[in-house]
Parts: structure tokens; sequence; C-alpha cells
């Protein structure tokens, strides 16, 4: 029954078509048969292609990243630190950049100590900083917290045990004598950087192992000398510290006989993570540690200067024409790294390039190495 109706239908659809023009034969064939829609072409997403590492490179949420732009060789490895109380293995895993523009037994190189939260190869992506190594010739160096040491990956500043962060800052230490010893790394110019726990452990390295490096940047950094614990830690980031800061470095340092330290301390007001108070108490730390007031705070030596970039408001403190301390507030920034990838969390675009700030004021600083580390990078 199916096939004579269809049969019939057929006929009858014949019959109609031999009778009407042509034209009017072609409309029918046409609505005859229903109509494909045509695929629907995908949106491309924009890739800018501005100069990477210059302040114009913003960066698009896409690939191609900033790693894909670098032109140097990243290694993967781990060092053997000393062994630490309570642990006979003590292995840290680390990063290693080295652009191909580095002079063979001569190369600075910049320590990069990551936050709560990231791994070195985001660190490394939301700070670009191996595009800023590849345009000055440094190499750069990602150590990496381990999970078992610290389930967010934190780096414990607030607790200067050889158990904690005193020994997480001698592996670090022990890091860096192994790459001056066996990649020709430069032992007058090795600099320290770091966000948020990571700069609390550059300055764990600043006040405890001042002679094995030229200068250090705090980025989001928490102020020094009153956390001991976890919930101490946590009143400082929110509050700063309670106490004096002057006071406070000369508890845990002996300035007289403290060789300085230039530091340069990038924070963001708008940051509700670590309070912008914080980078205000630490900038009169490093005040009393560079020479520049005594331990009531009066002014003894140097000069300010006031400067902006932008959003930022810059103060630079000079002591014979040689700026040792760079402060600079960030308007708008949060708990971030001023102008980096703001695709990787804890990174914004946000205020000037932090990474090529940082390293401008790296550059004019050198460490004379003592005998005793000129005998360990001999060997």
């Amino acid at each position: 029954m199916t096939k004579s109706l269809t049969k019939l239908w057929l006929q009858g659809f014949k019959r109609i078509m031999s009778s009407v023009p042509a034209a009017q034969a072609e409309w029918l064939r046409q609505t005859a048969k229903p109509k494909r829609r045509p695929r629907a072409e995908p949106k491309r997403r924009k890739v800018e292609r501005d100069v990477p590492g210059g302040r114009e490179a913003h960066q698009s949420r896409v690939r191609p990243r900033a790693g894909a732009w670098t032109k140097g060789q990243w290694t993967r490895s781990y060092h053997s630190a000393p062994p630490v109380p309570g642990r006979l293995v003590n292995h840290l895993s680390y990063g290693l950049y080295v652009p191909p523009t580095a002079v063979k037994g001569a190369t600075p190189v910049v320590v990069m100590l990551h936050g709560c939260k990231q791994t070195i190869d985001e660190f490394a992506m939301g700070t670009r900083m191996n595009l800023v190594a590849d345009a000055n010739g440094f190499a750069v160096v990602y150590p990496e917290q381990s999970k078992h040491a610290h389930a967010h990956r934190c780096w414990h500043w607030y607790d200067d045990r050889d158990t904690a962060g005193l020994g997480e800052a001698r592996a670090v230490v022990s890091l860096v004598d192994s790459l001056i010893a066996h990649h020709g790394i430069d032992p007058e110019r090795v600099y320290v950087a770091g966000l948020s726990a990571g700069a609390g452990l550059a300055a764990l390295l600043a006040l405890y192992n001042p002679e094995r490096f030229a200068a250090i940047a705090l980025h989001s950094a928490p102020a020094l000398g009153e956390a001991h614990s976890g919930m101490t830690a946590m009143d400082v980031m929110r509050r700063g510290v309670r106490r004096d800061p002057i006071a406070l470095i000369d508890t845990i340092v002996d300035v007289a006989n403290y060789p300085g330290m230039p530091a340069i301390v990038v924070h963001g007001d708008a940051d509700r993570v670590v309070a912008p108070k914080n980078a205000e108490q630490l900038g009169q730390a490093f005040l009393r540690l560079n020479g520049f007031v005594d331990r009531s705070g009066a002014w003894m030596a140097g000069t300010l200067r006031e400067t902006r970039d932008g959003a930022a408001q810059i103060h630079d403190y000079l002591m014979s024409n040689r700026c040792l301390l760079r402060v600079c507030s960030v308007a708008g920034l949060g708990h971030a790294w001023a102008g980096g990838d703001e695709a990787v969390p804890f990174h914004s675009e946000t205020g000037p390039d932090a990474s090529a700030l940082i390293w401008a004021f790296f550059r004019d600083h050198r460490r004379r190495p003592s005998a005793t580390l000129r005998r360990a990078a001999a060997r």
C-alpha cells in the first residue's frame, strides 16, 4: 500500500512539472528539497602580535603565550641541598632558563621565588621574566616549593627554623652556589625576586645571607620580623606589623655590621591579601638596613626622589647618587604581579611591567663576594 501511494505521488508530481514553465519548475525543485543550513564558520580569536617584552606587549588569553616567544633553553631539574633536621634527603626542584644572549662565564642570574598556589611554569609564564632575560642576557632560576612541604606550595617565610623557612632559604643558597660552580654564573650579580610568600622567603635570604645577593625585589610582600606561625603570618598580612619595623629589624640583624641590601618593593594599593601597609613598613626596614635612618628612625644620610610611571608612584632613596631603595605603589593593583599576563592567576596587566622594572633596578648593583665564596666558586 505504501509503495502504491508513493508511485501515485511521483506520477502526479511529474505531470505538474511538465505543465509549468521552466523557471517555475526550478523553483519547485528547490522547495521540494529541504535546505541544509551552511555550517557556521568558527569565530577566530584575536592573538595580539605586539613586540614580546615591550611596554605594549599585552598578552592575549590564547596561544601562543610568552613562553613560546622565548629563544633560550629551559631546563627542569632538581638540586640535592644539604639535609635538614628530620630529613635525610632534601631535593629542591627548579627550572633554569638561559637566554641565547648569555655570556659564558659571566652571566648574571635572577632567582625567582613563586607565591602560594603557583608552579614555576605559571610564574615564568605570568611574569614574562624570561622575555626580559632574552633582551638583557641574564639567566633565571625558579626554585619550586614541594607539595610535600606545604599543600599550597607556600614557602615558610614566617618560620625561621632550620626545619622550615630557614632550611628552605639555605636550600636556595645551596642551589645558587651550585649554579655559580657549574653553570658559569657571575657571583657578583646574583639577584633574588619573589611574589607574596616567595617575597617573604627572599627577605629571609636578604637578612641571613646578604653576602650572596647583590639586590632583592619584594612584590606584594609581608613585613618582616613579627610573624612566627601561620596565625601570626595572616595577622601581619592583613594589618602589617604591630611593633616598630625598625625596632624589629634591630632585633634580627646586627645593623652596624650588616653589609646593606639594595631593595625594590612593589605593591598594589588595592591589595586585599597583603595590606599595602606592609610595603610602607618594608620600606622603613630597608631604610634602616641601608643606613638611611638610625634606630629611632631619624634621617642620617641620603636623598629622596619621587617620580611616576603611569599608574605607579615611585620613591627612590639615593646614597651617593646610587639608588639603594625603590618603593613602588601601583594604583588599582590587587594581589598580583604588575604588568603581567592576566590570564595566569596572581598576575595582572595593571601597572608598569614589574619584571622590566625589577631588572632595571638590579642591573646597577653588584656584590663583591668574600674570599670564602670565591674559593667555593673556583672548585
